[in-house]
């Protein structure tokens, strides 16, 4: 027979730990997060833990499970104690352990913690869980379907907008309504009739009157007119009064850019400028009959100092930029109607028709120089302008009228040829029918005694001399004109460097009157001031 301490002992190795204990165990609740692939066999007991609901849960390795019929009690003629009663209540968890329902195998956290997207949005495992939203009180009656149950449940969609969403929703409507009205009474505004006769003949087009197409055509004429008011150049008034001490009868407008210099960009040179062939002459030539402007279409902070390196000694009389010019329709347009001068006084010169659009009938079109050092186009154009602005037209307009369409320097040099022909036959004519010399004339001739003669010295002969000696009116013209043209190329080499140091020192007078003035208006918006 045993004693009572070892039937104790007996009973106490055959108690097992209860399921509830088990599961609260951390080094158990470790492992039942493994897979069984990834344990060692000795700790494979602890995968089974979700075993699916009939299975057997097993218990250590080292003390098997046993059914209850088979567990052995305590011996004959031992007295019962309370570790036995209590042996024997253990061994029924594990019997109501195997009917609990199974779950899902529960995610292999030795990988990293895995995403919930799939569970929070409506995808394949609203399959699995069988709603495709969460449900954080586990309670099926508190499921809603639907993305969120906004709309879908038993409140309408309206009970799920704030206060302060209304509000706002409400500032909006208004801000709309008055949006529009604003358009409206704008439109009408507009298109009212219009005010002055003025207004009237500078839009024939929309004359005033009622109707949707008359009100329409009015305020679209004054929205332009409105954003003209940022397209048109600076100033009303482009070029100041003439001068009389300076004033010339007609008004030169040239182009800048592929017409007195060209501009090219190389990998090797980077950006480079050359200046046309014959381009001092043709300032210093015309400058005695023209008033010479320069007017661009490149801003004036690049084209200034390009003319003030063409143009040292200010043979060109006025420089126009950019902002001078007239923008329509994505274009830069000169309008000459600004530059203050009459326009039948007027040439322009140009290599973009385009630039000319407003004053076509002005405007002598050449092609584009591109850097070609052989070019002649622009100094043969000299005789042409130089016969304009002699022979005293009074509207340049209907010369160049004629010339259209056609080669200026081409046509102007046939013209001349056949002119020269004619005065020729007259000049002989008229020396058959002429009377001989009279005898006080021979003498004075054989004194060297001449009628006074023009130009500015006196000594110049006589158109009627030239015309004795077979010189056409605009041959005289020409030779005078190469006389001023040297007279002036002597003066620049004689007196050109004393010029250009003046004209510095001006700039630079100018410059600190400028800063002066500068200054004493930032002292006087503070109370001070020179006394």
């Amino acid at each position: 027979m045993l004693s009572r301490a070892a039937a104790r002992a007996l009973a106490a190795r055959s108690v097992r730990t209860p399921a509830a204990f088990q599961v609260a165990n951390a080094n158990h609740w470790t492992r039942t997060f493994a897979s069984d692939s990834k344990l060692p066999p000795s700790s494979k007991r602890w995968a089974n833990y979700n075993a699916p609901k009939g299975a057997k849960q097993p218990t250590s390795s080292s003390e098997p499970v046993k059914e209850p019929s088979q567990q052995k009690t305590p011996m004959q003629g031992a007295p019962a104690t309370p570790s036995s009663s209590a042996a024997e209540k253990a061994e029924q968890p594990s019997t109501t352990a195997q009917e609990t329902p199974s779950i899902k195998d529960l995610p292999d956290l030795t990988q990293g913690i895995p995403s919930t997207l799939d569970h929070e949005t409506a995808g394949s495992t609203s399959e699995q869980f069988g709603s495709s939203t969460l449900n954080l009180t586990e309670d099926p009656a508190q499921t809603t379907s639907g993305r969120g149950g906004k709309g879908d449940g038993e409140l309408p969609k309206s009970a799920y907008v704030s206060s302060v969403e209304r509000r706002r929703m409400r500032v909006a409507n208004y801000m709309y309504a008055s949006f529009f009205l604003f358009c409206v009474t704008g439109s009408i505004y507009l298109g009212r009739n219009w005010e002055t006769e003025e207004e009237e003949k500078q839009h024939p087009e929309t004359p005033s009157g009622w109707g949707p197409a008359l009100f329409y055509g009015r305020a679209k004429a004054r929205v332009a007119d409105m954003l003209d008011y940022y397209n048109e150049p600076a100033f009303p008034k482009l070029l100041p009064n003439t001068d009389p001490a300076w004033e010339r009868p007609y008004t030169l407008v040239l182009s800048l850019e592929d017409l007195l210099v060209h501009s090219e960009w190389s990998r090797e040179h980077g950006w480079r400028m050359a200046k046309r062939p014959g381009v001092d002459y043709f300032l210093r030539y015309l400058s005695q009959y023209y008033e010479l402007v320069i007017f661009t279409t490149v801003p004036s902070m690049i084209a200034d100092p390009v003319i003030r390196k063409l143009d040292p000694f200010r043979i060109v009389m006025w420089p126009l930029f950019r902002e001078a010019t007239r923008y329509k329709n994505g274009e830069y347009i000169k309008d000459l109607s600004y530059l203050n001068r009459d326009l039948s006084k007027v040439i322009l010169v140009d290599t973009v028709a385009a630039h000319a659009r407003l004053q076509p009938d002005n405007a002598i079109v050449l092609p584009k120089w591109q850097g070609n050092s052989n070019d002649k186009e622009l100094v043969a154009l000299i005789p042409f302008l130089e016969y304009v602005a002699t022979m005293g037209f009074d509207d340049t307009r209907t010369v160049l009228k004629s010339f259209e369409g056609s080669h200026i320097p081409t046509e102007f040099a046939k013209r001349e040829a056949v002119a020269r022909e004619k005065f020729m036959k007259q000049l002989e004519e008229e020396r058959a029918h002429r009377p001989k010399k009279s005898g006080v004339g021979l003498l004075g001739s054989l004194l060297g005694i001449k009628p006074p003669g023009g130009g500015l010295d006196g000594m110049e002969p006589t158109p009627s001399e030239g015309f004795e000696q077979g010189k056409m009116l605009q041959d005289q013209v020409r030779e005078r004109g190469q006389k001023q043209y040297e007279f002036l190329e002597r003066e620049i080499r004689l007196n050109g460097e004393k010029w250009l140091k003046e004209m510095a020192a001006e700039e630079e007078k100018a410059k600190d009157e400028q800063i002066k003035g500068m200054k004493q208006g930032f002292v006087g918006m503070f109370g001070g001031g020179a006394k």
